[in-house]
């Protein structure tokens, strides 16, 4: 039986200053006992592929990410900035049922409150792992009747045997991966020969919107813009980078979701609770006041109404040893 890799991946722009950019995706996932590994970051000031598919920059604060996540959790009222999470874990739970098999063991990677588990039931995952950088969002984890346990660990450097799970699902974290060839490399890796992969990420044009309008109020206020928006990952790039990582025979799939907003200020206000502030070492560490009343009147004039445009992709495949 061919292994199949299903990955969605939601496209998002990340505003910058303390407020960053949120994803959208869905995953489902169980809960169980919690232990801690311990993982490094890397350092490097850009984002990019050499010739062997390695990413050789680093994009993306990982330490600031997991403080990030770790305050979001925190919040009293943080349940309320789940729904983008709780959407699309659910939608990466349907392609899991869309299988129509029992999987003896799986892995949620960058799981955070475990959006995935909660859609899904025993007769289809008979045990989980979930893993996840901040150990603050795995205490808060959602209950599931599958037998989970959680491991605090970077999605870079996953902390499992090769040949380990039937099934690895992950669900709005690999967009803040700095090497995302080399993450996918390691989920291929710790992947049964007929093992499935279902991911979902950000990337493209999601939240453009907020993107353009940022740039012009700030080039208009302030005679230039500077960057507000993170790295992320083309379209065009997913079947290539999954394709070196050694899957094959992939399918993509792109949704586009808008969500209504009162203002600009809400959707900011949003990202931050979601934990999906910029984390980019060339972002800018803070926004004039004036630039963002400036915004949001543009935000509001372009849209009649605040709008946030979110984008979702899917691939699919790898094969067993039998059919290479």
């Amino acid at each position: 039986m061919s292994s199949r890799v299903c990955g969605r991946v939601l496209q998002r722009l990340q505003t910058a200053g303390s407020p960053p950019a949120a994803s959208w995706s869905r995953i489902r996932a169980g809960s169980w006992g919690c232990c801690r590994v311990q993982t490094g970051t890397r350092s490097e000031p850009r984002r990019g592929l050499s010739g062997s598919g390695r990413s050789t920059m680093n994009v993306f604060n990982r330490d600031m990410k997991k403080r990030q996540k770790n305050w979001a959790a925190t919040l009293q009222d943080g349940n309320q900035y789940d729904y983008l999470r709780d959407e699309v874990g659910g939608r990466v739970a349907d392609r899991v049922y869309d299988i129509a098999r029992t999987f003896p063991l799986a892995l949620d990677v960058g799981a955070g409150k475990s959006h995935i588990a909660e859609h899904l039931s025993k007769d289809v995952v008979e045990r989980l792992f979930l893993t996840d950088v901040s150990q603050e969002t795995l205490k808060r984890r959602r209950q599931s009747e599958i037998p989970t346990q959680c491991v605090q660990a970077d999605e870079e450097f996953l902390p499992f045997k090769e040949n380990t799970f039937d099934l690895v699902l992950s669900s709005l974290s690999l967009h803040w991966i700095n090497d995302l060839p080399g993450a996918l490399r390691q989920i291929h890796q710790v992947l049964k020969p007929d093992g499935v992969f279902i991911g979902a990420m950000v990337g493209g044009e999601t939240l453009y919107e907020l993107r353009c309008s940022l740039q012009l109020a700030e080039t208009e206020r302030e005679g230039g813009f500077s960057p507000h928006v993170s790295p992320y990952t083309a379209v065009t790039d997913l079947g290539n980078l999954l394709g070196r990582a050694g899957f094959n025979m992939l399918t993509v799939d792109v949704d586009d979701v808008q969500v209504h907003y009162p203002g600009i200020t809400e959707v900011m206000t949003d990202l931050q609770g979601m934990g999906e502030s910029n984390c980019a070492w060339n972002r800018k560490s803070l926004l004039h006041r004036d630039t963002i009343l400036a915004a949001a009147a543009i935000y509001n004039a372009k849209r009649g109404s605040a709008t946030a445009s979110f984008g979702d992709l899917s691939k699919i495949n790898r094969p067993s040893p039998r059919e290479t």
